[in-house]
Parts: structure tokens; C-alpha cells; sequence
């Protein structure tokens, strides 16, 4: 099968023919028809991110195809069948706190190390092998349509979040970071789960005026000024009332200062959930003033990527029509110019926009 192979850091991918992969027990394998190219991955392919990989590696984080073969443990997958390959990979040996990495991407740990070495290569092949719970049904779907189902892979991020923090229809959520990428996603995610409003602050003003042109008076838009004082109070006064949960979904870039502005927003009795990459690449600590936590009772969780069963629920939001795959903007390249896709996702990403290999 043809392939794109990452050989070595700050080098081109490679595209070169290499062996299908080899179905084992508690595996699929996947034929893959659209695979996201993440708008950072060129600071992955660089080193820049310092994501523990073993390398050459094929690339890609998360794709949509059809299951080629299956292993004996697979009860209900059949060949043929239209899957999200979840990048998101546990070790099986440990329900209580099992490795995690995410496959074709990145390791957390030892642990994660060890499970890369074996669910090794990503996406960006024509072939993938995945552990036979990480290939999640999404029903039929129009093959033209499968580049933009990839949107799956922005948009299950916060909806772990807002799965974790037990977000409720209704509700007023702030989304901190709301104009980047995963925070956009955000914004769609928790009005098609029932916001009742949401908070939506940031620098970029074309972006925030997008976002109100999309979704109406249900977001309400803040620019921030890089006071935190001041921008804390604006956010508060910006929402009809209480703010019920705040998520921060900033990138490394961020500061510490920009994160605390947004979640010392939330009421009494609320909920906090950290999923940016604020302080990744160093750089001072989340500071929150301890007498604030305790007496105001406030829940404050990290959350990395999204359950098992988010993709499955998910997948219902947008069959239901509340959740609109259309909002994404997709540029799709062949596996021959998946160089030219780093690079033209690198220089295009932002909110709703998303790029695509199809091999």
C-alpha cells in the first residue's frame, strides 16, 4: 500500500509503498477514505511540540473509511462498513488508569511509548490497522461526504469536556479560547447540546463576528483587551446570567493571565474544565486563588480528548440535525501531496476550516 512516512523531524514526509498492515486478535483493519491534517502538524513533523514519537512513523491522527477485515472478537463490525478510526488508544490491561496514546500522533509515558510501538502507524496510508473498539460505526454515508465527517476529530475534543463537566441543556457556558480551532468547535458543540447561552471571548474580532453571523443571539461575544480585571468583568456582564461552566481550550501560546481571566468567571457552585495547552511549552503555573476554590465550591477538572462512547454520541447529534457538518470548509489533497496539505494546513487553519488527505 502507498503510505506517507515521517522518517525523521524537520524532514519531508516520505511517499513511499510499504506493507498493508496485518490484522491481529482484538483488531481492524481499515480502508481509509479522508484523514484530517491537524493545522499544527507541522510543528509536530518539526519537533517543535516535542511529542514523544518512535519514529519512522506513518502519521495521521484519526480518520473516516470503511472496514476492510476484522478480527475474531468483532461482534458487530462487518467489511464495508462506514467507521471513525479513534486516534484516542487505552491500554486494555488497566481500567482504572490505563496508558493512553494517541495513535499516529503522540505518546503520554512509558505506558503510551509502549502501546505506540504497536498501534504504531496513523492515518495517512491507505490502509490503517486499529484496535477493533477504536473503529466506531457512523452508519452510511454519501463517500463525497466522508472529508467532511473528519470534523468528527475537532469536535469530539471539547465534547469531552463538555461531557465531563456534566454540561447541562439551558446552561451558560464560556468557552475560553472560542476563536481557535477546537474552541470554535466548542461554540457548536454546546448549542446543539441546549446552551442556553454562550460566552465567547477572544482577540480575533473577524472571527467573533463570525461566530454571531453563524449562530445568532445565542452567543455573545467579547473582545478581550489583555487586562484581566477588566476582561473578567465584561465577560461576566456579557452573559444573561450566571455562568454556569467554563472551558479552556487555548493554545500553548497563551497565557496563564488569559486562562485565569476566563475561569474565575463562573458562579458559585461551578464547573471549570482545563483541556488548552497553556504552560506546555513552560512558562509559569495556573495560579487560582485558594480561598476562591473552597468557599465558592468550585469544581476544577483536566480533561485530555473524550471518552469511548462520545464518538457513538456524537455521531446522533449530527444525524439529528442539531449538530451541522456543513459549517466546515474542507480542502482535500491527494496522499502523493500530503506535504503540500501540511503545509497549506498550517497556513489556512482556524476556525471551520479543515484539511484533508484522501488517499
Amino acid at each position: 500500500m502507498k503510505a506517507a512516512i515521517l522518517e525523521t523531524l524537520g524532514q519531508p514526509l516520505r511517499i513511499a509503498e510499504m506493507s498493508a498492515p496485518e490484522i491481529g486478535t482484538g483488531e481492524v483493519v481499515v480502508d481509509v477514505v479522508a484523514a484530517p491534517v491537524l493545522s499544527y502538524a507541522n510543528e509536530v513533523f518539526s519537533g517543535k511540540r516535542r511529542y514523544m514519537i518512535d519514529l519512522p512513523m506513518v502519521p495521521g491522527c484519526g480518520a473516516i473509511g470503511r472496514v476492510r477485515t476484522t478480527g475474531p472478537d468483532a461482534t458487530h463490525l462487518k467489511p464495508g462498513d462506514w467507521v471513525f478510526c479513534d486516534p484516542t488508544v487505552r491500554s486494555r490491561d488497566d481500567a482504572l488508569m490505563p496508558d493512553i496514546t494517541l495513535q499516529g500522533w503522540s505518546a503520554r509515558g512509558e505506558g503510551g511509548m509502549r502501546l505506540q510501538r504497536h498501534f504504531h502507524d496513523g492515518t495517512f496510508a491507505e490502509q490503517v490497522r486499529v484496535p477493533t473498539e477504536n473503529a466506531i460505526r457512523i452508519g452510511e454515508i454519501d463517500p463525497g461526504d466522508a472529508a467532511r465527517w473528519c470534523a468528527l476529530n475537532t469536535m469530539l475534543v471539547p465534547y469531552g469536556g463538555l461531557l465531563a463537566a456534566h454540561f447541562q441543556a439551558g446552561e451558560t457556558l464560556l468557552v475560553s479560547g472560542a476563536t481557535g480551532n477546537f474552541g470554535s468547535a466548542c461554540v457548536a458543540t454546546a448549542l446543539a447540546m441546549g446552551a442556553a447561552c454562550v460566552v465567547a471571548p477572544g482577540r480575533n474580532e473577524s472571527v467573533l463576528a463570525d461566530l454571531k453571523r453563524r449562530f445568532g443571539d445565542r452567543v455573545r461575544t467579547v473582545k478581550l483587551s489583555g487586562n484581566e480585571d477588566d476582561d473578567r468583568e465584561h465577560m461576566r456582564a456579557s452573559a444573561p446570567g450566571p455562568v454556569d461552566c467554563v472551558i479552556d481550550l487555548l493554545p500553548p501560546s497563551a497565557t496563564t493571565t488569559t486562562v485565569r481571566a476566563a475561569v474565575m468567571t463562573v458562579r458559585p457552585y461551578g464547573r471549570v474544565v482545563l483541556m488548552g495547552g497553556v504552560g506546555m511549552l513552560g512558562g509559569d503555573g495556573l495560579d487560582l486563588p485558594y480561598p476562591w476554590i473552597m468557599r465558592n465550591d468550585i469544581t476544577v477538572r483536566g480533561k485530555w480528548m473524550y471518552s469511548p462512547e462520545a464518538v457513538t454520541r456524537m455521531t446522533g447529534l449530527i444525524r439529528a440535525g442539531l449538530l451541522d457538518l456543513g459549517h466546515f470548509d474542507v480542502s482535500a489533497f491527494s496522499l502523493a501531496d500530503a506535504n503540500e496539505a501540511v503545509a497549506h494546513a498550517a497556513a489556512h487553519g482556524g476556525p471551520f476550516r479543515m484539511t484533508v488527505v484522501r488517499p
